[in-house]
C-alpha cells in the first residue's frame, strides 16, 4: 500500500498542479461581436407585406417572409447585417438578398420574420442602426 501511495502521491500533484494553472478570464465573446460589426448608417426601416411571399427577389431566391432577409440598395447580396430598433434596442441579423427599398427615406426592408424580432411589425416602420457584420 505505501508503494501505491508513493506512486500516486506525484501523479496527484501534477494533476493538483495542472488545475491551479487554469486562468479564468471574462468571455471574449462580446469583445469578438463588436470587433466584427461595422456600423453603417440607419434611418427608417420598413417590411415587405406576406402578399410578396413567393415572389423572385433581385438575387433570384423566391421570397420567404419566415426567413431572415432584407433589401438593402448596394450592399451584396449575402451580406450579414444587424439591424436594430432604435426605440426599444431589439437587434436581429438579416441576409440581404434583395434590392430596395424604393420608398423615400427609408434605408432598408426587412422580411416579416425580422420586423417581428425587433417589434416592428404593427407600426410597419421604425427608426434602426444598421451594422455590417464582417467575415473574419
Amino acid at each position: 500500500m505505501r508503494v501505491f501511495s508513493a506512486m500516486m502521491m506525484p501523479l496527484l500533484l501534477t494533476v493538483s498542479a495542472a488545475a491551479q494553472e487554469v486562468e479564468v478570464t471574462d468571455n471574449p465573446i462580446a469583445d469578438i461581436v463588436d470587433e466584427t460589426e461595422t456600423e453603417i448608417g440607419g434611418g427608417v426601416a420598413s417590411y415587405y407585406g406576406n402578399e410578396l411571399a413567393g415572389n423572385r427577389t433581385a438575387s433570384g431566391e423566391r421570397f420567404d417572409p419566415g426567413q431572415l432577409t432584407a433589401a438593402h440598395r448596394s450592399l451584396p447580396f449575402g451580406s450579414m447585417v444587424r439591424v436594430t430598433n432604435t426605440s426599444n434596442g431589439d437587434s436581429v441579423v438579416v441576409r440581404i438578398n434583395d434590392r430596395g427599398p424604393f420608398s423615400r427615406g427609408r434605408v432598408i426592408d426587412v422580411s416579416h420574420a425580422a420586423a417581428r424580432e425587433i417589434g416592428m411589425q404593427r407600426s410597419g416602420t421604425a427608426r434602426v442602426k444598421l451594422a455590417l457584420l464582417n467575415d473574419d
